[in-house]
């Protein structure tokens, strides 16, 4: 007779203790389940940890702001109970012009014929990011069933957009499947205004202002700062890190465990049957269920391996876009950086330079040829004017998104580092006479970076491009797209999952849910 195999010790194993597997773990823990985060990183929060990169200067080590993160979730979990703080609230947006005056991107900030449009645009905009906010959070459709759940949850998706009204159905029938270059052409005359509001088509994307289902993704971004409330474009106190040590205690009081410092190996199979999962020490966990937050191809061609999966389904895991566009460049300095024409408040708000459309694009067509842009565009903050103990006392902290630098750059990383990090330097300089005088260290992240850090494959923030092709019912690939896989008890619930990247903690949500449907009570 067989030996019995031993009962699982947790309910369910998450791997990766980011933002998406904190929110996963603590709503299941809450859910009455028991739960094990295993992180292999000496503390959790991953690619949204807080780190220090120079003597006693700390900064958010990928994204720096939260703006997608929804407000029901932050008080479902009582996140501010459990120490999370804002230093900054609301933050405001500005344009920043080499040779020019910044504009202010708000109704006040604007004249003219823009001015009229930009309220008339926002407004449709909010509209349709209020109808599709919902779908965020739901668990996507399967097609080609006859199941009458997913019949119905298509009928709800057709509803969302009819309750629109005919025209703004219309008009989002239109724009849907538009480049933002073409949409903002339409509306608006100023060019740093374009700029500013196609460079959030395009940020952390493989994709150019010119390149089709920008406004898709222009959408996705309205309709999660929507589901945001007041916590869009907010600045936790201690950067983001702050943020996942709040998930990390709700998940704790709720009864998870948390384990740092334990990276997995494998996930282990019988009966074809997701069972547990394997250390690289070499110990071996049960669970009844495994959700992984790591990107869907370092779980499937990884972690879980090939032998497991259909050959048709691990062919469309190899051929799931996954490239990092973005680098992070973190600066100390040894005063504030002063930026020409704008004022205190609005250097502590949110800084573009993406000056305009055609700015943009000629960014990108770099990135094309596997070259990083010789003329890049920014997205920046100064975290320690609102947050000041992010760095010695008088001294600051400048953190940058950078577009475009290619995961793989033609000439190398290596050796082009140095260079793309003074070209970074020379052209924020433009906008902020007197910054390279002031710079104490420079750090500059690339994707390549970014992978090697946090494990994620390709290095690319959203674990995969937001596109139409890997998007809500096809995201990461169809046999996944509902956080289950195509092996029992294996479950997604990072960012290539559905509804995907940026620090929003919803497919997190979703998998768990997905994880006690399928489970029995406990």
């Amino acid at each position: 007779m067989a030996p019995r195999r031993a009962p699982p010790r947790y309910d369910c194993i998450v791997i990766g203790g980011g933002h998406n597997g904190l929110v996963c773990a603590a709503t299941l823990a809450r859910g009455g389940r028991s739960v094990l985060v295993l992180e292999a990183q000496s503390r959790v929060g991953g690619a949204s940890s807080t780190r220090e990169f120079a003597p006693g200067f700390q900064v958010s080590a990928c994204a720096h702001l939260l703006h997608l993160m929804p407000a029901d979730l932050i008080r479902e979990l009582k996140l501010e109970s459990h120490g999370l703080k804002w230093s900054a609230q609301s933050m405001p947006t500005t344009a920043l012009l080499a040779g020019g005056s910044p504009l202010a991107v708000n109704p006040s900030g604007l004249s003219g014929s823009d001015a009229a449009a930009y309220a008339v645009y926002c407004a449709r905009m909010r509209r349709f990011a209020q109808a599709l906010a919902p779908l965020l959070g739901k668990v996507p459709p399967r097609l080609g069933t006859a199941d009458w759940s997913d019949r119905w949850a298509l009928l709800g998706l057709g509803w969302q957009i009819r309750r629109l009204g005919r025209r703004d159905m219309r008009e989002l029938l239109r724009i849907g499947g538009m480049n933002v270059f073409d949409l903002l052409e339409e509306n608006f005359e100023s060019d740093v205004l374009k700029g500013a509001l196609g460079f959030d088509a395009v940020l952390g994307t493989n994709f150019g202002p010119r390149s089709p289902g920008t406004v898709l993704t222009l959408l996705y971004r309205l309709a999660a700062e929507f589901a945001g409330g007041p916590t869009a474009l907010s600045q936790p106190a201690g950067g983001l890190g702050a943020l996942c040590d709040a998930l990390a205690k709700s998940a704790a009081q709720a009864g998870a465990e948390i384990r740092t410092a334990s990276p997995v190996a494998r996930i282990l199979v019988e009966a074809d049957r997701a069972v547990g999962v394997e250390l690289e020490s070499g110990e071996r966990i049960a669970a009844a269920a495994v959700a992984s937050s790591a990107d869907p191809k370092t779980t499937f061609l990884k972690l879980l391996g090939t032998r497991h999966l259909d050959t048709g389904f691990v062919r469309r895991v190899q051929h799931f876009r996954a490239k990092g566009l973005a680098a992070k460049l973190h600066l100390a300095l040894d005063r504030a950086p002063q930026f020409a024409g704008v004022d205190a408040a609005a250097s502590s708000g949110r800084l573009l330079l993406a000056p305009s459309l055609h700015y943009l694009e000629q960014a990108y067509n770099h990135a094309k040829y596997g070259e990083y842009s010789s003329a890049p565009a920014f997205e920046v903050t100064v975290p320690t004017i609102n947050d000041p103990g992010l760095a010695p006392p008088g001294k600051h902290v400048l953190s940058a998104i950078v577009q475009y630098a290619p995961y793989a750059l033609k000439a190398g990383w290596q050796s082009q580092r140095e260079r793309f990090t003074e070209l970074c330097i020379d052209t924020l300089e433009s906008v902020a006479p007197g910054l390279r005088g002031s710079v104490l260290k420079a750090e500059l992240l690339t994707p390549v970076d970014i992978e090697q850090e946090h494990g994620i494959d390709g290095g690319h923030w959203h674990h995969g491009e937001l596109a139409f092709d890997q998007f809500f019912m096809v995201r990461p690939v169809p046999g996944a797209a509902q956080h289950r896989t195509p092996l029992p008890g294996l479950y997604l619930c990072g960012a290539g999952c559905h509804p995907g990247g940026g620090v929003m903690g919803t497919a997190g949500r979703n998998a768990a849910q997905q994880v006690m449907k399928a489970g029995a009570a406990p």
